[in-house]
């Protein structure tokens, strides 16, 4: 338990295990990270403030994995990351940017959209809130940050499940 979240499990989409040649959307990948949260778990800004400190959130997601003291989220410096900078979003415009990234002028495979369907879609479905991490600026970017050409990330609630849950969407 960290901080009033407890991690329940993570899903890696790699796109490149659906395509016969991986130069053709081969780089883009989603992760997941599914957190618990107990019933009497403070409101949504709350929520994404546990999120941020839990050990999950310091993942650079460019292969080093989850370190739990490590200094980087995805291509930002930890420490330029607040609450304040997620914007709350409606399901349609969050379907909207993740469609858009898969791109609309692909024929996605039948399994990866299986997948993104269950994994992704369904879950921003069920969300109570969803919120987009806002473009934090070249000043929020660490030293190797522009690793990912492309960086997604929402954060859904849902507290009938009790549940945070964490998509990063991005190329590298």
């Amino acid at each position: 338990m960290d901080n009033g979240l407890t991690h329940d499990g993570s899903v890696f989409i790699n796109f490149r295990r659906y395509v016969s040649d991986p130069k053709e959307h081969g780089f883009r990948w989603v992760d997941i990270k599914q957190l618990r949260f107990s019933a009497e778990a403070v409101d949504d800004r709350g929520a994404l403030a546990a999120l941020i400190e839990h050990e999950q959130f310091r993942d650079d997601y460019a292969g080093g994995g989850v370190l739990p003291d490590g200094p980087r989220h995805g291509p930002y410096w930890l420490r330029s990351i607040t609450p304040d900078l997620y914007e709350p979003m409606s399901q349609e415009r969050a379907v909207q940017i993740l469609r858009e990234w898969v791109d609309p002028l692909w024929d996605v495979p039948t399994a990866l959209e299986a997948d993104l369907q269950r994994e992704v879609f369904a879950r921003l479905a069920a969300a109570d809130g969803i919120y987009c991490l806002s473009d934090l600026g070249d000043e929020a970017i660490h030293d190797w940050g522009r690793v990912h050409d492309h960086f997604h990330e929402f954060v859904l609630i849902d507290r009938s499940a009790g549940r945070v849950t964490l998509i990063v969407a991005a190329d590298d």
